[in-house]
């Protein structure tokens, strides 16, 4: 038996179709060429039908995994501003989403390949059993065992394995987190990191050591199948082909979940 270790293997997702009519915000088709995973904006906090259609078709195209990235009905906020919404309703909403996409992912030849949380609403469901529990049931309706994208050790993952669906786990190279393994909030200084170095270092460390430096200086676990590349901040087509090129040299394996 041979005692080589097998190479780590990882997924590069990255939240595409954010805009929204004539406003542009990622650059869709070069991150298409990079990332393994697209999150598709199914219209409540970013996207439109055609844009969706086009993201779907560019996917197809490129052998990259579609997603539905279903968020609060927050256009205006960006999906990024607290909501509360009633479960029920809320469970209608996220499978009113995957139904959207599933539309055009259809369309394109292909089929909606898992769900990942946008925002407020990502953020809200980590700690957050009811709403989390809206959303697996909005998926259910949905149809399907949809694998669940989102922050390992989350009540969205709690939930998703309650309910027999596949849970996959994910990590951010651009963000700071807590020594309890959270994402820094926002709001707060150094949550989002933009020294490009720093970003890959991290990846780098997520992908193959399993764990990252809290902004406490603390060295936390990480349990991650899937890095998120963020398309909406500046040089992210660039950032992410060189956060890939590094991986590869390291002898990481990128490839999707799915």
């Amino acid at each position: 038996m041979s005692d080589a270790v097998a190479p780590a293997v990882i997924d590069l997702n990255a939240d595409l179709g954010e805009g929204f009519g004539r406003w542009q915000l990622t650059d869709d088709e070069a991150l298409l060429s990079v990332v393994t995973s697209a999150n598709v904006a199914c219209g409540f906090h970013a996207g439109d039908p055609a844009t969706m259609r086009r993201v779907c078709e560019l996917a197809v195209e490129r052998g990259v995994v579609i997603g539905a990235q279903v968020s609060y009905r927050d256009l205006a906020g960006f999906g990024r501003r607290a909501m509360d919404v009633p479960p029920g309703e809320l469970a209608d909403e996220i499978t009113y989403q995957i139904g959207a996409l599933e539309v055009f992912a259809r369309a394109a030849g292909a089929r909606v390949g898992y769900v990942k949380p946008h925002g407020a609403l990502y953020n809200r469901c980590v700690h957050d059993e009811e709403q989390a529990g809206a959303v697996i049931e909005g998926i259910r309706t949905a149809g399907g065992a949809l694998p669940v994208l989102g922050l390992a050790g989350s009540r969205l993952h709690e939930a998703a394995r309650r309910a027999g669906l596949p849970v996959v786990g994910e990590a951010f190279a651009d963000r700071a987190y807590t020594a309890e393994g959270t994402l820094v909030p926002r709001r707060e200084p150094g949550a989002v990191l933009h020294d490009p170095d720093e970003v890959v270092k991290r990846a780098l460390g997520m992908a193959r050591d399993r764990a990252v430096t809290s902004l406490d200086g603390r060295q936390v676990e990480i349990t991650a199948r899937s890095l998120c590349l963020h398309g909406d901040t500046p040089g992210a087509a660039g950032l992410a082909r060189r956060v890939r090129s590094e991986l590869t040299s390291a002898g990481v394996r990128v490839r999707s979940f799915v």
